[in-house]
């Protein structure tokens, strides 16, 4: 085929498939309200786990008037990276661990040129 009979048709840029006979998902309008009092509703599939707050985008967080299921959401405790060397030596051999590095460093072991 040459380039000629290409030129114009807008090739990729839109899909040939007609929307006939296409029946799109049963949807749920879900209301939230800001703090501010600005109201606004999101589209929804109805088979969607519906949040309880959702960001307007404009006027910050908005939650849910029909009240809904208020989900909680679990938090993870923060492991510190304290924590993180507990679960991998004991107590005991970090102690072991900190005694030979501050000899090393007493006894002169980290000078500037190394």
């Amino acid at each position: 085929m040459s380039e000629r009979s290409l030129r114009g048709t807008q090739l990729g840029s839109r899909s040939l498939e007609s929307e006939q006979g296409v029946e799109p998902a049963p949807r749920q309008l879900i209301e939230y309200k800001c703090e501010d009092g600005h109201r606004f509703t999101v589209p929804f599939s109805v088979e969607a786990d519906v949040p309880s707050q959702w960001d307007s985008g404009t006027h910050g967080i908005g939650t849910r008037v029909d009240g809904g299921e208020t989900e909680e959401e679990e938090a993870k405790p923060v492991r510190t990276h304290w924590d993180m060397l507990l679960e991998r030596r004991s107590f005991e051999e970090l102690q072991v661990l900190l005694d030979e590095r501050l000899e090393f460093r007493r006894s002169g072991g980290m000078t500037k040129g190394h």
